[in-house]
């Protein structure tokens, strides 16, 4: 992997980076109620699961207490960086080096019976979104399942305790953050139903969430942390000032009484 694939990632693949992944990995499956989607079938024997952009591997670590122990687990991703050490993963659990805009590598080519990725919205542009979606399925046996799990930026809302509250820093923040790069203004993420569909999956089904007020509110804490992240890994010095000036106005803001929330996106779809 070259060091200009790992400079994409905006933010900066270190142990606050990890913590906030980690919480977030929590909250969001307790929000939903499931880690993998009860539509899916997980007591087939032998099964195979691939996490792509494992990030921490939060996921694979959650899902290993309940699957069989027979179950084969593979985190993909384009760096390794944030991922535990080997040891202390669980037995089943095998890491490769992939980046999802590349050739599948032949030996995972319909391996998986379930296929889940997550937090992509500010990895992929909308045109990447189908080449992805051609090489995730790749990945999948027939009668395999993928599971998208992303936030939906359109459905962005500012939430007040009062009337009274100020978000008026909460939304400067946002603002500055969008203007500097489509990557951070997403709009796909509604679309993915018909992006499963375009791909050839069938049996395809959404759900679109609202977060609890106590959940979202820790969702969004953890989220500010992503300014602070991304200002440290910014080379754009002006950006990296407008964001260290105005974020612990937002704080200030949010202890008072308002957050940032979005709704959460879980598609499923089956190969044929």
């Amino acid at each position: 992997m070259s060091s200009d694939q790992k400079d994409s990632y905006v933010f900066t693949r270190d142990i606050l980076d990890n913590a906030r992944l980690n919480l977030m990995h929590y909250l969001w499956t307790r929000s939903s109620g499931f880690v993998i989607h009860p539509k899916i079938p997980v007591d087939k024997p032998d099964l195979h699961v691939a996490d792509v952009g494992a990030g921490t591997g939060a996921f694979l670590c959650d899902i290993s207490e309940t699957l069989p122990k027979s179950a084969k687990l593979y985190g993909l991703d384009i760096s390794l960086d944030a991922l535990p050490p080997q040891g202390f993963l669980p037995s089943n659990v095998t890491l490769r080096t992939w980046d999802v805009r590349t050739p599948v590598p032949e030996d995972l080519v319909g391996l998986f019976d379930i296929v889940h990725i997550r937090f992509f919205i500010f990895v992929l542009l909308r045109d990447e979104v189908p080449g992805v979606m051609e090489k995730l399925v790749k990945l999948l046996k027939p009668g395999g399942y993928l599971q998208w799990v992303d936030s939906d930026n359109t459905s962005m809302r500012f939430e007040k305790m009062t009337p009274e509250n100020s978000t008026e820093n909460l939304v400067k923040l946002m603002q500055l953050l969008q203007s500097q790069s489509t990557r951070l203004k997403p709009d796909w993420v509604p679309d993915l139903p018909k992006f499963f569909s375009d791909s050839g999956l069938v049996d395809v089904d959404g759900v679109a969430q609202k977060t609890p007020p106590h959940h979202a509110f820790m969702m969004h804490e953890s989220g500010l942390m992503m300014h602070d992240l991304i200002a440290r890994k910014t080379q754009n010095s002006e950006m990296a000032a407008g964001l260290r000036q105005i974020l612990p106005l937002a704080v200030e803001e949010t202890r008072k009484g308002a957050y940032i929330t979005t709704d959460r996106h879980t598609i499923i779809g089956r190969k044929p």
